[in-house]
């Protein structure tokens, strides 16, 4: 059993990670640094600019934005300015209203928002926003994730300056983590201090049936459970709901809706992944209250050790790595040990990565259906003793070395597939 000073290290690791967030992690962190940038500032501002690294514009690009009708970034902005709080952090737009989002509609029109790319070396997650009233400007710089503000200055008078040179950039590993470990921990700590991710089910559930009563996205999560077409194809099965309840909370939150989810690693879209599934699947098959707390944690745990080494932002869509950490609480679900986890890890890396990042958009649902889909199928073959062997492709005996084998190519070996993504979405 894991000691109390690292159980205590790797839950103070996961409430970091594991936040509510309403919207699209990309275009509200944006919000944020603007208003930040517009607190320092005190004044309303004539101008807004806002420089961010490409894959933060390539996220926040073709997204709905909650409270409004509209997507992508000029209306982020627009809203992070007017009604904005930092203090609500990645809920900062929780306070939107119809008439913020006309007052937003104007800034809009009358050119008082601007956005580029940072030019340069900068971080994959970067964003600057300037906001000036008059001869004066403040700053504020958002870099490594969503809610970390490097700095704050309004004028010449600097409040936080904590910006590093690239190369002494590095993700947060103040808990060295293993597969191992996280199974150790999942499974021994005293249960009364893992409750905790129980309010993940609660936010993710209430994003999916909101969506399941709505028009959102492209209302995937309804079509599964409600089309003939799905009812007679995939029939009335724990892997029909799993995918529908997934795929719903995915269609209101790209869709705009104002509601929040419990993201994972900075994204929504890995909480709801890293949730949903397990949960889903835990009620079907009647699993304990301790069942399906250990399976949650075993879960976001997964998901945040992989980003560890993969990094905020990537070429690799988030729902390889979150799905991964649901075949993880599945195959426990199951009645799997260390071993049956494993083993679905490594089927999950021999088969989804790859899978691109084309941006945040409602289309991302039907992604993450895939990714459920494959989480139990290699959960299955897990449990039948089946696994990808050494032989094939990128896994490798060693689970942690097929997880930094995923994570390579992710971060490392995909630049140039993430630099030809994003020409092709802003030339279109």
């Amino acid at each position: 059993m894991l000691s109390a000073q690292i159980r205590k290290d790797i839950i103070d690791l996961i409430n970091r990670e594991v936040v509510p967030a309403m919207g699209c992690t990309e275009p509200i962190a944006v919000s944020l640094c603007t208003a930040r940038a517009v607190e320092a500032l005190g004044a309303e501002p004539e101008e807004i600019v806002v420089l961010l690294s490409p894959n933060v514009l390539k996220n926040a690009m073709g997204v709905g934005i909650p409270g409004t009708d509209m997507i992508g970034l000029p209306i982020a902005i627009a809203l992070g300015a007017i009604v904005g709080k930092t203090e609500y952090q990645l809920e900062v737009l929780r306070d939107v209203s119809a008439e913020a989002v006309e007052k937003g509609r104007r800034m809009i029109d009358d050119g008082r928002i601007k956005v580029g790319v940072k030019e340069g070396d900068c971080e994959t997650l970067y964003i600057e926003a300037r906001a000036t009233a008059g001869s004066t400007t403040a700053t504020a710089i958002i870099a490594g994730a969503h809610t970390n503000f490097v700095y704050v200055a309004k004028g010449d008078v600097v409040e936080i300056d904590n910006r590093l040179p690239r190369s002494e950039v590095a993700e947060n590993k103040a808990v060295e983590l293993t597969l191992r470990t996280v199974w150790d921990f999942a499974t021994t700590s005293p249960i009364e201090e893992l409750e905790f991710i129980l309010e993940a089910r609660r936010l993710n559930k209430a994003a999916a049936d909101e969506s399941l009563r709505g028009e959102w996205g492209h209302c995937l999560g309804r079509t599964v459970r409600e089309s003939e077409g799905s009812r007679k194809i995939m029939g009335d099965t724990i892997l029909s709901h799993m995918i529908s309840y997934t795929s719903a909370a995915c269609d209101a939150r790209m869709g705009g809706a104002k509601i929040p989810v419990m993201s994972n690693s900075g994204s929504g879209n890995q909480g709801i992944v890293s949730t949903l599934p397990v949960v889903v699947f835990a009620e079907d098959t009647c699993a304990s209250h301790e069942q399906l707390v250990r399976a949650l944690v075993l879960s976001h745990l997964t998901v945040i050790y992989i980003k560890q080494s993969l990094g905020r932002l990537s070429a690799l869509c988030g729902c390889v790595v979150a799905s991964t950490g649901s075949s993880c609480g599945i195959t426990y679900l199951m009645g799997g040990g260390y071993t049956e986890m494993a083993m679905a890890v490594k089927n999950m890396v021999a088969t989804l990565t790859g899978m691109i990042c084309d941006g945040a958009k409602p289309s991302c649902a039907l992604k993450l259906s895939s990714s459920v889909s494959t989480a139990v199928m290699a959960a299955t073959m897990a449990m039948e003793h089946r696994c990808v062997t050494a032989y094939e492709g990128i896994v490798d005996d060693d689970v942690d070395k097929s997880i930094l084998n995923l994570t390579t190519i992710g971060s490392r070996g995909m630049l140039e597939t993430d630099r030809m993504i994003l020409h092709i979405m802003t030339h279109k």
